[in-house]
């Protein structure tokens, strides 16, 4: 290819890339339905989107120290403290059952729907027990399950990458040598490269820990030492044994993820930025080298495969993953309803399928169009049903907002109260054991003890929350509202502090501050001990002279508040939650509002 051509090439995948990713989130739908047909469409009808054109036999390596850094970033979303009882027990178990019966089920069928020998059929099972992060992720935030789902699928997919990875090239090693035509599987070689995956984990976390801890080192250059010891540490491990790096990877990230020390964000901006682009730019550039002749011949095949997988390997493994846990049948469903192969899967077939194309191996070019078609397939399926399986299921987390309140105070409490007879599951945290009778008292959920310690992690994300409104000291509400910015998925307010203070940060920080200026918090307490009440209506219903309006509730459970820099606005059919005015001296409270 000219130099001109490489160039187009390069910036067509680019391009693709990018435009994929944003027409499916303007669509509302997994990127890789985009992102599969764009690469697939560009390199039948161009010849300059073909990476072993543009980069030649290195490709594959570069694919693998970029599914490193995928891995890496997945491992630093995983929190150790939440892998416990039945979550704990479902993931080995998924683990185990994947492999074992998705292998067993594609060499069973494998021979029968493609015609090729016991050696490609187990290269292809050994490719398709993966699922991924890739896919897993992005599907769930589309859907939005309950957080103890979640938690199951995101290990589960993060974890089987690495183990696949791993088991795909001692199966490959073991074809070359000629151990699969008798049935050898090479356990050494299997057990040796799990070694030297933790080996080169361990090294690449001591290294950081050096670098984030002892240099301290600032974001940029953190994020870059970061990007520098994932690649030379997973080129080390792979260069010792195939895709031992994948391993390592996801043992670095665990590490910086939960020892303590490290100090890592919740959210890494250029971090998840990198990822995203890596991703469409592997997708694009593996779908580009799938020419349509080649998915011709296995295209009946490999539906009949996959509707195999989908409606019985999958469901199977879900039952025996989660018997005798706590999971209800119908989150074991949806369980049973979630696993779509993604970049590693990709990554692996175009590496082993080529070599042992070169080897000689009789059908080995069967592996990429296979894989390439039941990828489409797993998220065509799962992507276009996951919804509303899981509504059906009943297992989406609920659509309305769950709203944490940080204060003791008798107003705060009273403030939850009428949020939650506005139709909210409101939460509640207090420091002190009194305020924790006090909320305990009124009857609302506070959060347990270590679920705070979390939201103050910088490493962790509280889940389930929507809004957090703080409404304690200041000085404290300020500083939280910083710590807790990167851990929420939603916007984090707090009360305003009395408008001549001089406390140590609040005035100085940025943040939406509730209710405006002139119901700051002293404000609050002192209207709610004289007697002013909080009150919920429908906003249909006349408005009572004298109140103020602080939240406006929709419909669908959206959770608005008033602040300092706009007034919310109702309809008719939204449910509003008022202060009232502290009655005269000699007039009775009522309590009841």
């Amino acid at each position: 290819m000219s130099e001109d051509d490489i160039l187009l090439g390069l910036a067509l995948i680019v391009a693709l890339a990018v435009g994929s990713q944003i027409l499916a989130g303007r669509l509302r739908i997994p990127a890789l339905i985009v992102l599969l047909p764009a690469g697939f469409t560009a390199g039948a009808l161009t010849d300059i989107v073909h990476p072993d054109r543009l980069v030649g036999e290195d490709f594959s390596s570069l694919v693998s120290l970029s599914v490193a850094l995928i891995l890496y970033d997945a491992g630093l979303g995983l929190d150790m403290r939440l892998l416990k009882g039945a979550t704990r027990n479902t993931v080995i178990r998924l683990l185990v059952f994947q492999v074992v019966l998705t292998w067993a089920a594609v060499m069973a069928l494998g021979p029968a729907l493609f015609s090729v020998p016991a050696a490609v059929a187990g290269m292809i099972g050994v490719i398709l027990v993966v699922s991924g992060p890739t896919v897993v992720g992005p599907l769930l935030e589309h859907v939005k399950p309950s957080d103890k789902v979640r938690r199951v699928l995101v290990w589960e997919g993060s974890l089987i990458d690495a183990v696949g990875g791993i088991l795909g090239a001692v199966v490959f090693h073991s074809i070359v040598s000629g151990g699969m035509q008798t049935g050898h599987f090479r356990v050494g070689s299997f057990l040796g490269s799990i070694a030297v995956g933790l080996a080169g984990g361990v090294v690449g976390a001591a290294l950081l820990w050096f670098a984030l801890r002892l240099l301290r080192l600032g974001e940029t250059l953190g994020t870059l030492a970061q990007f520098a010891v994932v690649v030379v540490v997973a080129a080390g491990c792979d260069a010792v044994y195939d895709d031992t790096g994948l391993i390592a990877a996801i043992v670095i990230g665990l590490a910086v993820a939960n020892l303590p020390g490290f100090d890592m964000p919740a959210r890494r901006p250029f971090f998840e930025t990198l990822v995203q682009l890596i991703i469409g730019l592997l997708f694009v550039s593996i779908s580009a080298s799938v020419t349509p002749e080649s998915l011709a011949p296995v295209l009946l095949p490999t539906l009949a495969l996959v509707a195999a997988l989908v409606l019985v390997v999958r469901p199977v493994i879900a039952l025996l993953s989660t018997l005798r846990t706590d999971f209800t049948g119908r989150q074991r469903a949806f369980i049973g309803w979630m696993a779509p192969r993604g970049i590693v899967a990709a990554s692996t077939a175009t590496t082993f399928s080529a070599a042992l194309t070169s080897e000689g191996l009789r059908d080995a070019d069967k592996i990429l169009p296979v894989t390439f078609l039941v990828i489409v397939g797993t998220v065509l399926v799962y992507g276009l049903t996951a919804k509303p399986v899981a509504t059906k299921l009943d297992v989406v987390r609920t659509a309305r907002f769950r709203p944490l309140l940080l204060g003791d105070e008798p107003w705060v409490v009273d403030l939850a109260r009428a949020l939650r007879t506005a139709g909210l599951d409101v939460l509640m945290w207090a420091g002190s054991t009194r305020g924790q009778a006090r909320i305990e008292a009124a009857g609302i959920e506070q959060t347990a003890g270590e679920l705070m310690a979390v939201a103050t992690d910088p490493q962790a994300r509280l889940e389930g929350i929507t809004s957090v409104f703080l409404l304690t000291d200041d000085d404290f509400n300020a500083l939280v509202a910083v710590v807790l910015r990167d851990s929420v998925d939603g916007p984090v307010y707090r009360v305003g502090p009395p408008p001549d203070t001089r406390g140590v940060v609040a005035p100085y920080t940025s943040g939406e501050i509730l209710f405006g200026r002139q119901l700051v918090r002293h404000t609050l307490a002192e209207r709610h001990e004289r007697g002013a009440r909080f009150h919920v209506q429908p906003a249909s219903a006349p408005y009572p002279p004298g109140y103020e309006t602080l939240f406006v509730v929709r419909p669908d459970g959206r959770l608005e508040p008033t602040t300092e820099a706009r007034a919310v606005t109702a309809g008719e059919d939204d449910t509003l939650v008022l202060l009232g005015p502290a009655p005269a001296p000699g007039v009775g409270v009522d309590t009841t509002g």
